[in-house]
């Protein structure tokens, strides 16, 4: 099926469920969901809605917001937190399901105080395949994903954004700060922001892709493999 082909069928599909509340996190995914949408619906007819917790780093959160007025997205943000305390003592491997159920409820509460229809996030094609129990846990609550039901894939993705001049067609993917503690250790706020401060000022260095590890008293750090001399040259 050839791309123009998709997106008549993603229309079709954004049509016969709107208006809609689009779990929107100001990653390229979502981001394109939401511009594609408006076009097709018009403003009236959509919310792009952020939950806003301690696991979504500052700089990602003021960076969807700027996005979303760049591209002219109706935004609202929501502050709460997904995971209740035993699960953040706990930190259990299938935490990204708990994760997702914790803001489907953020979510279901906008929808229908505004009436929307359905709740729709920016699960792609490619995820299919993998294991994803956070898509799975939205699946389970009624929360759809167009582009699944399109048949476009990430790079379908990234090919639409790119040929529309949108500037986010290469933003590299991002996950929440809980993914960097590993399971069974205690998630606290004074490590979240351990882990923040890390990736900011490697950010600050240059690096396009930053992830710091939590260990314990040892951190980890994940850069793409072409960075790795700003890292060696800090060093000096």
């Amino acid at each position: 099926m050839s791309t123009s082909e998709k997106l008549n069928n993603l229309t079709e599909i954004l049509r016969s469920h709107a208006p809609l509340l689009i779990a929107y996190s100001g990653g390229v995914d979502s981001s394109l969901l939401a511009v594609l949408a408006k076009e097709a619906l018009g403003p009236d007819n959509i919310q792009c809605t952020l939950v806003d917790g301690p696991e979504v780093p500052r700089s990602l959160f003021h960076a969807a917001v700027k996005l979303a007025e760049d591209n002219g997205l109706p935004l609202t943000v929501l502050t709460g937190t997904p995971f209740s305390d035993e699960l953040k003592r706990t930190n259990p491997s299938d935490r990204c399901r708990f994760c997702k159920l914790g803001i489907f409820k953020i979510l279901e509460t906008a929808r229908k105080k505004y009436h929307y229809n359905y709740i729709a996030d920016g699960a792609n094609a490619s995820d299919s395949g993998e294991n994803r129990p956070g898509i799975d846990a939205f699946s389970s609550c009624g929360v759809i994903h167009p582009f699944i039901m399109a048949g476009i894939t990430k790079q379908d993705i990234r090919t639409i954004s790119k040929e529309l001049g949108l500037s986010f067609w290469n933003k590299p993917s991002s996950a929440c700060l809980y993914s960097r503690i590993p399971y069974g250790d205690e998630i606290t706020e004074e490590k979240l922001r351990m882990i923040e401060k890390g990736e900011d000022i490697l950010s600050g260095l240059g690096i396009s892709q930053p992830r710091v590890r939590h260990h314990g008293t040892i951190a980890r750090l994940e850069v793409p493999p072409d960075e790795m001399e700003i890292i060696f040259s800090a060093r000096n």
